[in-house]
């Protein structure tokens, strides 16, 4: 029985380091190949997750001080207003056969898995709620993608890059979760690359790019050399895409 437990607390402690275990990719370490790794099989998972920054307080100091008192001076607590936020997370593909597109909540491009280009994204979260946006890549067909740039926007709404504590992690099916922080400040940005994914003679990597644009979609193709062709889209009040 003792040496029951014994595995059971290993196998524990093993899960549990296993589940801390992640790849934090930053200015002076952008890169991580999935090829190296053996993860290159399953279902890749990305999350896109987000709070709201505190309103940052600005003290005063104001007040006189009277003959006879000694009073301390009371600060005047000005905050910034709150401002409504939707990042939405989304990825421009080419694949191996030339073809090129988008899968992002607007225009109801939510792709799919078993078919080109095998991304789906699982919906629309407009609030930052604690589950996030989720995207999947079937890496099973890895074959077919030369490249993938996921990226994040705003929809509509107020520019707040610099008011949002974002982060965008992928889940491998297996080896270490790996994160990127969108924690720049670019208050007047409404889009911004995050990771670029590549196939690059059966290698196939990670590179953090956390690039931000002041426009949107069609900026980012520009920076990037899509060639595609882009119009406004929109959702509707309930958040379904239009």
């Amino acid at each position: 029985m003792t040496a029951l437990w014994d595995y059971l607390r290993r196998s524990r402690q093993a899960v549990e380091a296993a589940g801390l275990h992640k790849v934090t990719l930053t200015k002076a370490s952008p890169l991580v190949s999935l090829t190296d790794q053996g993860a290159v099989t399953g279902h890749l998972q990305i999350n896109l997750h987000w709070t709201m920054r505190q309103a940052d307080l600005v003290q005063q100091r104001g007040g006189l001080l009277r003959p006879g008192l000694f009073r301390p001076t009371q600060p005047q607590v000005s905050t910034r207003p709150m401002v409504n936020v939707d990042l939405d997370l989304a990825c421009m593909y080419e694949l191996a056969d030339g073809s090129r597109g988008v899968v992002q909540p607007l225009g109801n491009l939510l792709g799919d898995l078993q078919r080109p280009p095998y991304i789906k994204i699982s919906g629309d979260d407009r609030y930052g709620a604690p589950s996030g946006e989720t995207m999947y890549i079937n890496l099973d067909k890895r074959d077919s993608f030369k490249r993938l740039l996921v990226f994040v926007y705003i929809y509509d709404g107020t520019p707040a890059f610099d008011r949002t504590h974002a982060v965008v992690t992928l889940f491998p099916y297996v080896g270490p979760r790996i994160e990127v922080a969108l924690d720049e400040r670019a208050p007047q940005a409404r889009s911004c690359a995050v990771v670029m994914i590549e196939n690059k003679d059966g290698n196939l990597t990670v590179r953090r790019e956390v690039r931000y644009v002041y426009g949107f979609q069609a900026e980012l193709d520009r920076l990037y050399g899509f060639g595609m062709q882009w119009q406004r889209g929109y959702k509707t009040p309930q958040g379904t895409p239009e």
